[in-house]
């Protein structure tokens, strides 16, 4: 039994001296890719050439990437035209109701416009309320526009005609604006502030509330009108736009006189608040 034990010992003995010799022998040589990276760390040190060297920018290569552009070549001098119907709808509280419209456009270039507004109420099968404006307009700064013009009231009461001036435009958080004041040919002063706020729900559907405050310096019984703030509309309306040019819409609208306007409108049999439901369409081209 002796043999066998001895020629496995022998056996483990050789294999440890071979193991340890072929350890030995790799720790003494160096790797290939170990020398190739040696090689590469001391030519890094060195500047070499692209095979496709890029030419240095000069100051013709600056010019021609960012040229010089006069403010007349960017404004577009061509004359265009906008139409908006904002709101073409039917109001109602569940007694009475009625048709609405608001309308505004102009037509120009960039930077001067002849702008137009009209709106009004029909009830019963008459016109209620009914007033054009007449605007020239120029661009002041980016998102602001300067108008000047005239104001036609129509109904009710005897016609009355106003010089117009204000501003309109686009303010911070993307509220539309416009602030009008206003002279009568009587010598009647008023002022008028309107801002809305569109709200995109989705793609499609957007919510719109609007703001409107009018005042007047002095009172003028035959309009129903009283010194001072006359009359606040608070008016939401969602729509969906199938595009972007035609959208049907519902809401609902707020409307409170104050002051002596709302004294001559109760004497008159009036009411001096009043909630209405609407439903119609707005188109622009």
């Amino acid at each position: 039994m002796r043999g066998p034990a001895i020629l496995v010992q022998t056996l483990t003995a050789v294999a440890i001296i071979v193991g340890w010799s072929v350890s030995a022998n790799a720790q003494q040589e160096p790797r290939s890719d170990l020398g190739t990276e040696t090689t590469e760390q001391r030519s890094g040190d060195e500047q070499v050439e692209p095979t496709t060297p890029i030419p240095p920018i000069t100051e013709a290569d600056r010019t021609a990437a960012f040229p010089n552009v006069e403010p007349q070549v960017m404004r577009d001098r061509a004359v265009h035209a906008f139409v908006l119907f904002d709101q073409l709808e039917w109001q109602g509280d569940g007694t009475e109701g009625g048709m609405n419209w608001d309308t505004k456009g102009w037509v120009g270039g960039d930077r001067t416009r002849l702008w137009f507004r009209t709106e009004g109420q029909v009830e019963d099968g008459d016109l209620d309320e009914v007033e054009a404006h007449l605007l020239y307009g120029r661009a002041v700064a980016r998102w602001w526009d300067v108008v000047v013009g005239v104001r036609q009231d129509i109904r009710p009461g005897p016609a009355q005609t106003w010089g117009a001036f204000g501003l309109q435009g686009l303010a911070p958080y993307w509220f539309e604006v416009e602030a009008t004041g206003y002279i009568s040919d009587g010598g009647q002063t008023a002022a008028r502030l309107e801002a809305d706020y569109e709200l995109l729900l989705t793609n499609r559907l957007v919510l719109r509330p609007l703001v409107e405050v009018n005042l007047y310096g002095k009172s003028n019984t035959e309009r129903g009108i009283g010194a001072g703030l006359s009359s606040a509309d608070i008016e939401l309306r969602m729509r969906y736009e199938f595009r972007r040019e035609l959208a049907p819409y519902i809401g609902v609208t707020w409307n409170h006189l104050f002051g002596e306007t709302r004294n001559l409108a109760e004497a008159a049999g009036g009411t001096a608040s009043r909630i209405r439901f609407v439903g119609g369409l707005r188109l622009w081209y």
